[in-house]
């Protein structure tokens, strides 16, 4: 577990893409390059209202002059990209984190399905995946056109781009079963957006290698059928034990202890609060873990154990 180093970086440009969505690029108010960043990657954005989010870097990694995320205006969200709608024009410090990368391309011919706003870690990837000619095809859904970005994408994309519009009438559906029947298994699928695509994209590949399929999740998934339970905590480097009730987090329970744990997200989704552990049945209830990660590793804001787990702190 390491702590995210924070930049303050200058809002460069400020650009209205659609009525609910804008592009905001930052750059360094004195270094002419920020940090290196990988497709797929994300920064935590500090909001000026004390709020945390993590948006995903959709600019071009081999431009390191800036970074620029794509924000869609959630009028029923948490309030973050309300602020940024409002708050962030040209000239504003906003602190930013150094990029965290959870959805890393993998080697070899992919295939990209975007969902909505799920788009905006795909954009890089598929630059990336053009620019080395391993881009299968790229696949975005989405209730209405969206200009600005069909544009951006057919720029690298050309004919492996395909669109499909819910509430256009002119515009089909994608059928995912019949998309993913005719794909040959030995495609990485990198696949975004909301709950309900993703949930079909993995019961129609449930057959494939897991290592050949990529999710990133923006909300955390709502698990109705779990109870929380009470459970103990021992932290390996102290031999400390802490009791975490059903109402507390791990998290939260540590920091109370007075260790220094980073956290960002809160929802299992942006990997901050990674720890190992080293023994204890973890119930993991993130979204980011991959089955063999959660052998020793566990997000301490949303997971929980049965009886105990031992924290290699």
């Amino acid at each position: 577990m390491s702590v995210r180093i924070i930049m303050k970086l200058l809002v460069e440009t400020r650009e209205q893409l659609d009525d609910d969505l804008v592009r905001i690029a930052f750059r360094h108010p004195i270094r002419p390059q920020l940090p290196i960043w990988t497709p797929g990657a994300h920064v935590d954005v500090r909001l000026g209202n004390g709020k945390i989010r993590q948006y995903s870097l959709t600019s071009d990694p081999s431009d390191l002059s800036r970074y620029a995320i794509i924000v869609k205006r959630e009028r029923d969200g948490r309030g973050g990209s309300d602020f940024i709608h409002e708050h962030f024009t040209e000239g504003t410090h906003v602190r930013v984190s150094m990029p965290r990368n959870n959805f890393k391309l993998a080697t070899g011919r992919g295939v990209l399905i975007a969902g909505g706003i799920g788009v905006t870690p795909l954009i890089s990837m598929g630059r990336a995946l053009s620019q080395s000619k391993m881009l299968e095809s790229f696949y975005f859904c989405s209730k209405t056109s969206r200009p600005s970005i069909e544009g951006e994408l057919s720029q690298f994309c050309g004919d492996s781009l395909s669109t499909y519009f819910s509430n256009e009438p002119d515009s089909q559906r994608l059928n995912v079963a019949s998309l993913i029947e005719n794909l040959s298994s030995d495609l990485h699928i990198y696949c975004c957006g909301p709950e309900r695509l993703m949930s079909e994209v993995k019961h129609l590949t449930s057959d494939w290698n897991p290592d050949q399929l990529h999710f990133e999740a923006f909300n955390a998934s709502e698990d109705q059928k779990h109870k929380a339970e009470p459970f103990d905590v021992t932290v390996s480097s102290s031999g400390e034990t802490l009791r975490v009730s059903e109402s507390q987090s791990i998290l939260d329970v540590l920091r109370v202890a007075g260790y220094v744990i980073p956290s960002s997200c809160r929802q299992g989704i942006c990997g901050t609060c990674e720890c190992g552990y080293t023994s204890g049945e973890v119930i993991h209830r993130d979204s980011i873990l991959s089955p063999d990660a959660r052998q020793d590793r566990i997000m301490l804001c949303v997971s929980r154990a049965r009886v105990s787990v031992t924290l290699d702190l």
